[in-house]
């Protein structure tokens, strides 16, 4: 019994020892076959790997390769268009086309289209030469000439027209030519001095300035241009640039009478030097340089000749400038002129036709002259020192009232019995080459000899407050004020005033039209 319990134990032990190795077998089993599917996968992965790996590279090779046939091709096709520009190039030399120096090798190749465009001018209207122009952009947007043809014709209709939005457009394309690559010299030059006179036709000084600086470091070795830039920089103010680039002219040509004309200007009126200003003036002008033979120059030189006392040597200037048409005489050096009107430099009032409104003036006199003394206190009153640099010494100061035509309204609320008087003047308050105005004064003043800019007025002076002690020239004649009366001159006449008194001198100053002048040329006149 014994013996049987423990037999069927052993084989009790015996079948779990072989399930036991049964199960651990079918482990073993199965964990090889895991074993094999992550090889399996791996080996897959790495060929899949491998395959991606040769796929990428064959792209790369082939992007490589249509890179360097595209690089190839390109550099063919440059190299075809530079044979052809070279060949473009030899026959328009070779050829004595009329608008060589206009027209690049590209242009030169559509020259019969920009030629027939350009000759049209004469046979079609405005807007059909514009649709050509247009037409010829569609294909060749970059050609200089078309462009520059498309500016010329748009600020001629602008000027047919009157139309600012046209000349804006016409400024606008001037702008494109000068942005285009490989624009010719003379081109360039013709499209930036149009779009530069343009844009000061339009007020827009900065921006001719702007186009002025880019033609100058366009060309920094062209002095013409930097002159250009130079008289720019003046227009705009831009005194101390302007003095920067007439000296960097002179730096790269000492004998340029232009800029030397110009630098002379610039240390004479803004830095008050006549003496040092004299060498550059004397020299520019007797240069005769392009644009030195010009009133401004010869009276400044003259005046700088006066300033330092050699009236010989002035004179003898301003005798010149009369004789090359500059100056309508030695003694009448006005700028602004219309040459067919009367000139002498005292008129009584019968002379200028305006005896009545004239009298008006002088029977209110005192009134005027109360309005004007309310003035003078130094907190409440407007009285502002002479800018012009017209004083050798001493103090001269204004109130002015009304200036190019235009009524300064809060100085007219100061004196508004004399500016009644001025509104019912048409001669007067219409004027646009003029101004009305308190003068002031005080003891010990000398006003350098100067003449106005214009002898399209003419000036009276109401004497307000007169001392003694006190003159005036104008021409070669001496007079002094009286109290509630006008003396009337032609201030385009050279005039003087010295004033050895012991109190201040108080004028009211009104400018009228002279009276040769027609209401048409009135209307037409510029302001000055």
């Amino acid at each position: 019994m014994e013996e049987e319990k423990r037999r069927l134990e052993d084989e009790k032990n015996k079948k779990e020892e072989a399930n036991k190795k049964k199960l651990e077998e079918e482990r073993e089993r199965i964990e090889e076959e895991k074993k094999k599917q992550v090889e399996e996968r791996k080996r897959k992965n790495e060929d899949e790997k491998r395959m991606k790996e040769e796929e990428n590279k064959s792209k790369e090779l082939l992007r490589m390769k249509e890179q360097e046939n595209e690089r190839i091709n390109q550099e063919v096709q440059k190299q075809q268009q530079k044979e052809e520009e070279k060949k473009l190039q030899k026959e328009k030399e070779n050829t004595s086309y009329e608008f060589n120096s206009l027209t690049n090798p590209a242009d030169f190749a559509i020259r019969n289209l920009l030629d027939n465009a350009e000759n049209s001018l004469y046979i079609l209207s405005d807007e059909e030469v514009l649709k050509m122009c247009e037409e010829i952009l569609k294909k060749y947007p970059k050609s200089p000439r078309a462009n520059f043809l498309k500016a010329e014709i748009l600020i001629k209709m602008a000027e047919e027209k009157q139309s600012n939005s046209i000349l804006e457009q016409g400024i606008t394309q001037y702008q494109k030519v000068l942005d285009l690559p490989d624009v010719p010299y003379a081109l360039l030059v013709d499209a930036g001095t149009k779009l530069a006179e343009k844009q000061i036709f339009r007020g827009w000084n900065g921006k001719a300035t702007k186009t002025w600086r880019f033609l100058s470091d366009k060309y920094p070795n062209d002095v013409k241009l930097k002159n250009k830039l130079g008289v720019s920089y003046l227009m705009a103010n831009q005194n101390e640039e302007a003095r920067k680039t007439f000296e960097k002219v002179l730096e790269m040509d000492h004998g340029d009478g232009l800029a030397k004309v110009h630098l002379g200007f610039i240390i004479k009126t803004i830095d008050n030097d006549p003496e040092k200003a004299l060498p550059f003036l004397i020299e520019g002008v007797a240069s005769e340089a392009e644009g030195t033979k010009d009133g401004r120059f010869y009276f400044h030189l003259g005046d700088a000749f006066q300033r330092l006392n050699l009236l010989k040597e002035a004179y003898k200037v301003y005798k010149t400038g009369a004789e090359n048409g500059l100056f309508l005489s030695s003694i009448q050096r006005s700028l602004y002129n219309v040459n067919t009107l009367t000139g002498r430099p005292w008129w009584t009032a019968e002379e200028t036709g305006y005896t009545e409104d004239l009298k008006l003036f002088e029977e209110s006199w005192k009134v005027i002259r109360d309005e004007g003394m309310a003035q003078l206190d130094a907190k409440t009153g407007g009285f502002t020192p002479e800018s012009e640099n017209l004083r050798e010494k001493g103090e001269w100061k204004q109130f002015v009232l009304y200036q190019r035509g235009q009524k300064n309204k809060k100085n007219c609320e100061k004196a508004p019995k004399t500016c009644e008087l001025i509104d019912r003047m048409e001669a007067v308050k219409t004027n646009k080459r003029g101004q009305v105005k308190f003068s002031v004064i005080h003891p010990g003043t000398h006003i350098w000899p100067h003449c106005g800019p214009t002898n399209c007025r003419l000036r009276a002076h109401l004497g307000l407050k007169v001392p003694t002690g006190i003159n005036i020239r104008v021409g070669q004649e001496k007079r002094t004020w009286k109290e509630g009366k006008f003396i009337i001159f032609d201030d385009s006449f050279e005039h003087e005033v010295w004033h050895n008194g012991n109190e201040l001198r108080l004028v009211l100053i009104v400018d009228f039209w002279h009276p040769d002048l027609t209401e048409e040329q009135k209307k037409t006149l510029s302001p000055i």
